[in-house]
Formats: structure tokens, C-alpha cells, sequence
């Protein structure tokens, strides 16, 4: 790997205030972003996110790489939940496996946005439509976990409504915020949409910085509570995106050979929900533990893939 590639992404400013949020937490500071301050800005990044994917889907044409994109996506979210199930099984009950399973096989908005500033550094872009893509991966991790916990634990077999897992989950805050902003976006006049462009565009850096700084000291005070949990979830956390992202960052050579596209796959593949799920899995797994999957995706999973694992997935795309 490209030290001056990992040098570059560590000194990020966006990275570094992440980092400093770590700190605040361990230091136990006062320091504190107002709850209703951080609900708008990640309501914010995913709407600037959806917008700028919808326009850029506007100004393109739709071609098979894009259908084939969807596909793709939609089978990575599938198959990750099932075999990282069968994994996890061997160590945890069926309800905290499932639910970790379908964590990982889902998405982070968040990684997903912190991934489109390690690509501007990189003076690179992506297809609008992996927007789309990463829309559609937040829910079929969430029916396979739930169709797992109905097949294997046969004290909750029927007691689930799917369709209403299904429904929630498209209907969750974050999902819908970028599905939406992603039609308006398509939609939009061109020359009205430039209106909107340096709030959609010019402040979102410093935005996604503050944002950042609170997910740091998040992440502090869940890891704080997962360690009880041992070694085995803590390599499962660190091994399981890097193997997805490796992975799907040379699988998906044959769907795309633009780099951006290919790098957005295997952050998708790489990163783990703890937003979406975690709000399906109240419904679908009450007896799962939060307190496991909640501070695997985002104290461990989360940290690892913006500082080592961006770097990693973007030198396996330029060697393969």
C-alpha cells in the first residue's frame, strides 16, 4: 500500500476531527454538539449526497452498467448477512448473530459520505447512480437476517411480520432522505438546481467535519461497553470488511472500470449499518443485543475502514 496514499488520508482534515472527537471522549471533555444540531447534518450530507447523484444521473444516459451496478449491489447485500451469519452462529445466539449478520451486510451513509471526500482528495468522481446502489443495499441484509432468525430460531419462527420489516426499513429516515433527494435531483431544472449548488456543494466539507468530530466521541463511549464481548466479535469487525471490501474492489473490475465507481463498491461492501439496521432490528430481533452490533459497526468497523481501509480498497483497484 501507498504510504503517502495513508499519510494523506490520516492527515485529512475531515479525519483528523473525527480523531479529535476520540480524544474528547477519552479525555471525558465537556465538549458536546447539541442532539438536534447532529440530526440536521447527517440529514444534510444525505441529502447533498441524493441531490448531487440525482443530477448527475440526469445529465447521463441510462446504460446496462447501471442495471448491472444495481444487480451487483443488490447481491452483495445479500450474500454478506448469509455467510457472515454461519460465522458468527459458532459463537453467539441466533437472534445477536443474525442481527450483526445483517448489519455488516448493509450499509453505512456515513462511510459512504466520508468516502466521496477521500475520492475528491484523489481529484476522482463517481456515477450518480451508485447513490442509487447504495439506497438499494440498505434492505436486503435486513430480509435475510430476518428470514434467518424465522428459519433457526424456532422459538420466533412466524412471529415476524417480513412485510412490515421491509416496509420500515424503506421508510427509515436516512433511506428515505437520499431516495428522495435523489429523484429531486433528477427531476430538477438544471439552471434552477445551480441556485442550490453552494449549499449542496461549498459547505459540505465542513459540515461532514463537525459530523465527524460527533461520530468520534460516539464511537469512544460504544466501544467502552462492547469490549465485555471479547476477541472473536473484535476480528470478525476488523476481518470482515476488509475481506468484503477487498473483495468487491476486484470483483467489481468486471461491472465498472471507472475507479470512483469501483471504490464506492467496496466501501459499500466494507462498511456496516448502525442506523438503519439497528432500527429494523428492534422490531425483527428485540432479544438481540444492541450493545454488540451497535458498537461493532461504528467503534470498530467504522474507525478501521476511514483510516486503513479506504487506502487499502484503492490500491487493490489500481493493481487490479
Amino acid at each position: 500500500m501507498d504510504f503517502h496514499l495513508l499519510l494523506s488520508n490520516i492527515t485529512n482534515p475531515t479525519l483528523l476531527f473525527f480523531l479529535l472527537g476520540v480524544i474528547a471522549s477519552l479525555l471525558k471533555s465537556d465538549l458536546e454538539i447539541p442532539p438536534h444540531t447532529v440530526k440536521f447534518i447527517s440529514l444534510y450530507l444525505l441529502f447533498s449526497i441524493g441531490f448531487k447523484g440525482g443530477q448527475e444521473l440526469a445529465l447521463g444516459t441510462f446504460s446496462w452498467e447501471i442495471a448491472y451496478s444495481l444487480l451487483f449491489g443488490l447481491c452483495i447485500a445479500s450474500l454478506i448477512p448469509f455467510y457472515s451469519f454461519f460465522i458468527l452462529r459458532t459463537r453467539l445466539k441466533t437472534d445477536d448473530a443474525a442481527a450483526v449478520a445483517a448489519a455488516y451486510g448493509s450499509v453505512s451513509a456515513v462511510t459512504f459520505v466520508a468516502a466521496t471526500a477521500f475520492l475528491e482528495v484523489q481529484k476522482l468522481s463517481f456515477g450518480g447512480h451508485m447513490v442509487a446502489v447504495m439506497a438499494l443495499m440498505e434492505s436486503p441484509a435486513i430480509i435475510v437476517g430476518v428470514i434467518l432468525i424465522m428459519h433457526y430460531n424456532k422459538d420466533r419462527k412466524g412471529e415476524n411480520n417480513l412485510a412490515e420489516i421491509v416496509r420500515h426499513s424503506f421508510t427509515n429516515g436516512s433511506v428515505l432522505m437520499i431516495l428522495g433527494s435523489l429523484v429531486i435531483g433528477l427531476i430538477s431544472d438544471a439552471k434552477q438546481a445551480e441556485g442550490i449548488k453552494p449549499f449542496t456543494t461549498d459547505i459540505f466539507k465542513g459540515f461532514l467535519a463537525i459530523f465527524l468530530l460527533e461520530m468520534g466521541m460516539v464511537t469512544a463511549k460504544r466501544f467502552a461497553t462492547f469490549r465485555k464481548y471479547g476477541l472473536f466479535v473484535s476480528f470478525f469487525g476488523l476481518l470482515a470488511p476488509l475481506l468484503n471490501g477487498v473483495l468487491v474492489a476486484w470483483l467489481s473490475g468486471f461491472i465498472s472500470a471507472e475507479v470512483g465507481n469501483r471504490f464506492m463498491f467496496a466501501i459499500l461492501a466494507a462498511s456496516a449499518s448502525y442506523i438503519a439496521v439497528p432500527a429494523a432490528m428492534r422490531l425483527a430481533a428485540p432479544k438481540a443485543d444492541p450493545g454488540l452490533y451497535i458498537p461493532m459497526a461504528l467503534g470498530v468497523t467504522f474507525p478501521f475502514n476511514i483510516t486503513l481501509g479506504m487506502p487499502i480498497y484503492f490500491t487493490v483497484i489500481q493493481y487490479t
